[in-house]
């Protein structure tokens, strides 16, 4: 297919993803202030944009649990990315495994930006006991893409997906926009497959629903009413995993009666065998470089899912529990290795849009 075709194809993607995703929103009821933070974070990039607002659209890729563990370093034509430490989950990522990710999405996400704006970014992780994502940015021609369009529009759509099957030339983008030097990426779509992998989720599941320290840690970033959420703009808002948004004080009251070992495995049950399928992702090497890889790799396959119209969300159980990775890594063939992450896929209606703290608060 000339490569003018392809381009027009992605091109009208994104627009379709758009139109889906607004109308799923607008099943949603209005939240107001909330509703306007969203949307106010996620306006279009400005033409010629300074470094705060390349910041702010980095802020808006996928980290775990929405801590939002980044601070940004900013110098002239420079953008370094930092962990931030106050922000860790030490109990289910005690060796910044999901930060490092994080670091790697944020990176890639800003470096898709500026190259729509003429900043194309040379983007070089530096490795060691903190690792850091440092992007120069040059002059050049601007390149937007399917991808930098579905920056705003991307997010973990944790909710039943449609059933349907993706179709071939899609899965074949997704994959196309994942390679990435270092990671490699295997795509199940088959029944059996996931009827396999949703045992190693609920085996997870329950090892985490088991450890009271991994309940508290989870519950202190949930956040059940929008008050709450925009007060921290950080963590898990309740609606945007299509529960209801409750007074934070009856949430945390009615947290430990609903948020069950049962109730989590069924939920798991129907978003697993409502996904169209199911991708890992998994790094030759255990070291921070490659990790913060596996988020380049994630991010750009989320966001050309994101522009065909297609959701991504997280169901990582399976290689955050070592018991449980150590046997899912042989399932996949791949004993002795790091699965790194376990991503759902399929379509259905957008849900309401996590938020982010401001640009000041992130930088360094």
């Amino acid at each position: 297919m000339p490569r003018r075709t392809t381009r027009r194809r992605f091109l009208k993607a994104g627009l379709a993803a758009a139109a889906v995703g607004g109308a799923g929103y607008a099943l949603w009821p209005d939240m107001g202030p909330y509703r306007a933070e969203a949307d106010r974070l996620r306006r279009p990039l400005a033409t010629e944009p300074d470094l705060h607002d390349l910041v702010r659209f980095a802020t808006l890729a996928p980290n775990g649990h929405n801590t939002q563990p980044w601070h940004f370093r900013l110098q002239e034509a420079r953008v370094t990315i930092l962990p931030d430490p106050s922000r860790r989950t030490p109990v289910v990522d005690p060796d910044d495994h999901h930060l490092c990710i994080s670091l790697g999405c944020a990176g890639e996400t800003l470096a898709l930006a500026a190259a729509a704006r003429g900043r194309p970014a040379d983007l070089r992780v530096e490795d060691g006991a903190s690792p850091s994502v440092d992007l120069a940015l040059g002059r050049g021609p601007a390149t937007e893409s399917p991808l930098f369009a579905a920056i705003p529009l991307r997010q973990s759509t944790r909710s039943d997906y449609d059933g349907q099957p993706v179709a071939p030339a899609d899965l074949a983008l997704m994959e196309r926009a994942a390679r990435q030097d270092g990671v490699s990426l295997a795509l199940f779509t088959a029944p059996a497959d996931r009827e396999a992998i949703l045992d190693y989720v609920i085996a997870g599941n329950d090892a985490q629903m088991d450890d009271p320290a991994f309940v508290t840690e989870l519950r202190g970033w949930i956040r059940f009413g929008p008050d709450r959420a925009l007060a921290t703009a950080d963590g898990l808002f309740s609606a945007c995993s299509g529960n209801p948004a409750l007074p934070e004080r009856l949430g945390q009251l009615a947290f430990g009666a609903v948020f069950t070992k049962e109730r989590e495995a069924d939920r798991y049950a129907g978003q697993l065998r409502s996904s169209a399928g199911i991708a890992v992702f998994t790094a030759d090497r255990t070291d921070h470089a490659h990790w913060v890889a596996v988020g380049q790799s994630f991010q750009r396959f989320a966001l050309q899912a994101t522009a065909l119209g297609i959701r991504t969300a997280h169901v990582n159980q399976p290689v955050e529990v070592p018991a449980v990775r150590e046997d899912f890594a042989r399932w996949l063939g791949a004993p002795g290795a790091r699965p790194d992450l376990v991503v759902r896929f399929g379509r259905a209606p957008a849900m309401p849009m996590s938020l982010r703290r401001p640009v000041e608060a992130v930088l360094a």
